[in-house]
């Protein structure tokens, strides 16, 4: 379907105004327009979507207000592999959602490119399809996202795509709540309550909540995992063998091969401003009427890819460990290894980058990507089995039709976080310290991507910043650490970008969480217009009984 059908396709399912046609970014409607509702939710993820269904059937007008074109963020976007650790702590519309993945692939008709009982039941610890508990965890991408475009549907959700908030002066507040937002087209929504459910935390950010970026340093928090992690290596992603950092290898005077960063890493335990590694989540497939052939991406020089050249002649071969199988002979592919889809070090500036910058970085690490499957597609310096069994693999021909069969997010695994009255950190994680007001449970692993890539003191590569530390069972996650501090907004809830360490942040991350904790940021959100009170003052036993009557998991 070509984009412009698409995009009007979307906005009159979603119940969205349509006037004038679809042109350019003129999508929903002349510019300058003044929309209002209960709820105004920013951003188009899974938790955007929750969030909007939550307020609706508790009887609430709401709109959300979106940049994407599509629905769903990482979850339609390639994260098919579900990240769920203790399903039994997933309720709600999380598990709704996982219900309906279910029922989509119990219909024969789903089963495309090969029949249900040749896909299996098993990934690596997630089972693909719960029949005992009608759930199923791992998809297509283009199943999660008709999903999030039917729960719109049934509930007659407008959405407003293509709506860039105005971050420098779109966001207008009076009396310590926020009145209204503008995007860049001039149009204006207004409400009684804001939720910000994007990855950047913009419409956070704009409003003046303190937040902050980076890793922080191990004694802020008393965090064993925190900073700067030199010489940890808990994943395979990791330089197992001593490989030369230097274009012509002993000669550090040649320069470092592309990737490396000619600056010390940091003291151990200490803190920085750098975010760890994004990438597309890809979707893959193996078969051949639905494969397409990597091609040659504009721009594309081989020598960006040497360190991988390196890392194989080492003896490494653990290219497919992260092909994860999803239905129809497809992948969910991840980055796994020392080189791989994660570009690390290339996005740090992310988190609080203009739009052009950011766009900039997204397309950077697009090429990154592209060029690397054309790499090992095709350079002869490929072991050749590795070549042939790559070859195999090809672009999803059926996902992500409208954007040359890429994904549409890349993976933001951690922008802005904000820092509230209660900062969930390592203790509350791993079960050392209770937790206040529970919403919400999670339960993986403590686990971040590498952060940078540097030249060790005996003159090696190396990585740093990846960790994967057990949690034990289950933890709650405070209400107090989706909602900002009272003196700085009264009406707005943070479910994405909440109040955390990054230690904690590389559990709560995942996309289950964050449609729960959107749930209960919704169901709050109602309270407070109903009780004309502030989001901070919603009393907490009403809002844990109305949650557990949703059947939100709140203890476990």
């Amino acid at each position: 379907m070509k984009r412009r059908k698409f995009i009007q396709s979307l906005a009159i399912g979603s119940g969205a105004i349509v006037s004038g046609g679809v042109t350019g970014t003129q999508l929903f409607g002349p510019a300058g327009e003044a929309r209002n509702a209960d709820i105004i939710i920013y951003g188009g993820t899974a938790a955007a979507v929750t969030a909007a269904v939550k307020a609706k059937q508790l009887g609430k007008s709401v709109l959300i207000v979106c940049p994407e074109l599509h629905l769903g963020g990482m979850t339609s976007g390639g994260l098919g592999f579900t990240d769920t650790g203790n399903k039994s702590v997933i309720g709600g519309l999380a598990r709704e959602f996982y219900h309906r993945i279910w029922s989509h692939y119990d219909d024969p008709g789903s089963w495309r490119w090969q029949k249900k009982e040749q896909y299996g039941n098993k990934g690596q610890g997630t089972p693909a399809m719960d029949g005992a508990n009608r759930t199923m965890w791992i998809f297509e991408p283009h199943a999660a996202e008709q999903v999030f475009e039917a729960f719109i549907k049934e509930h007659n959700i407008s959405v407003f795509r293509d709506e860039w908030l105005d971050r420098s002066s779109g966001v207008q507040v009076k009396n310590n709540q926020i009145v209204s937002i503008k995007t860049l087209k001039g149009n204006q929504y207004t409400g009684k309550v804001f939720i910000d459910a994007t990855y950047e935390g913009d419409l956070m950010a704009a409003a003046g909540v303190g937040f902050t970026v980076g890793r922080e340093a191990a004694a802020v928090y008393n965090e064993k995992w925190a900073g700067v992690l030199t010489g940890v290596f808990h994943h395979g992603h990791y330089f197992k063998s001593r490989i030369d950092p230097y274009k012509v290898p002993g000669n550090p005077s040649s320069g470092l091969l592309p990737g490396i960063s000619g600056e010390a890493p940091g003291a151990y335990g200490t803190g920085d401003k750098k975010v760890q590694a994004y990438c597309y989540r890809m979707c893959f497939s193996s078969h051949p009427e639905n494969r397409i052939a990597f091609s040659q991406p504009a721009g594309y020089d081989p020598k960006e890819y040497e360190l991988l050249v390196r890392v194989f002649n080492s003896g490494w071969r653990e290219l497919f460990q992260k092909f994860d199988p999803i239905p129809n002979l497809k992948t969910d592919t991840n980055n796994h290894g020392p080189f791989s889809t994660d570009y690390i070090g290339m996005n740090y500036h992310y988190p609080e980058a203009s739009y052009t910058l950011r766009k900039k970085i997204t397309e950077d690490h697009k090429k990154y990507q592209q060029g690397l499957f054309y790499f090992l597609a095709t350079d002869k310096r490929i072991p050749r089995d590795v070549q042939q069994e790559f070859n195999k693999w090809g672009l999803a021909k059926d996902e992500f039709a409208d954007n040359g069969n890429w994904p549409y997010q890349l993976y933001i695994r951690e922008a802005r976080r904000m820092v509230s009255d209660v900062v969930m950190t390592e203790q509350e994680i791993l079960g050392q310290r209770s937790v206040p007001d529970p919403v919400g449970m999670g339960s993986y692993t403590l686990d971040s991507h590498n952060i940078q890539r540097y030249v060790t003191s005996d003159g090696f590569v190396q990585n740093e910043g990846d960790f994967g530390v057990h949690v034990p069972k289950p933890y709650q996650i405070s209400y107090k650490a989706i909602v900002p501090k009272a003196a700085e907004c009264e009406n707005l809830l943070v479910p994405v970008c909440l109040s955390s360490s990054h230690v904690a942040y590389g559990s709560i991350r995942m996309e289950p969480v964050f449609m729960i904790l959107a749930e209960s940021a919704a169901t709050a959100a109602v309270m407070a217009i109903e009780n004309k009170t502030t989001v901070q003052q919603v009393n907490y036993q009403e809002l844990k009984n109305n949650l557990v009557k949703q059947q939100q998991k709140i203890e476990g």
